[in-house]
């Protein structure tokens, strides 16, 4: 990198995660070392079981979640707004909003493009789930 990268919010790009989810990517895909992006989940949203083959830090902008790693689902750790997590890389792990308000995070993936192997379904070459066309 050698020249500042500059992104807006209100012009990313909307992907759903199906009904009570949405992630906007800001940085990334190859522009720089680094990948964030804005996810936007309603109460009752539950992230399936994934990994990523690198770091990956939550931080939380609003709301409240529950994050866990594999094995350790019985002891979620509670995250708030501004509160932050490192999930490891190739361990796989889960967040589910906890109350009534939406949830808001910024996604920081040590990676220029998005990786995601999910324990439970495809991946599609963006790092999304693969439409389930079934």
């Amino acid at each position: 990198m050698t020249e500042a990268v500059v992104a807006h919010l209100a012009e990313a790009p909307c992907v759903s995660f199906g009904p009570l989810a949405s992630y906007a990517p800001l940085i990334g895909d190859g522009t720089t070392p680094l990948r964030t992006g804005i996810q936007t989940s309603e109460p009752g949203y539950e992230t399936p079981m994934h990994s990523h083959p690198y770091l990956e830090i939550l931080f939380i902008i609003e709301g409240e979640a529950e994050a866990w790693l594999q094995g350790q689902e019985d002891a979620p750790v509670r995250l708030s707004a501004g509160d932050c997590i490192a999930l490891p890389a190739d361990v796989p792990h889960a967040f589910r909003v906890v109350g009534e308000r939406p949830m808001r995070l910024l996604g920081i993936h040590h990676n220029p493009d998005r990786v995601v192997n999910y324990l439970d379904r495809e991946s599609g070459a963006d790092g999304y789930p693969a439409p389930d066309l079934g």
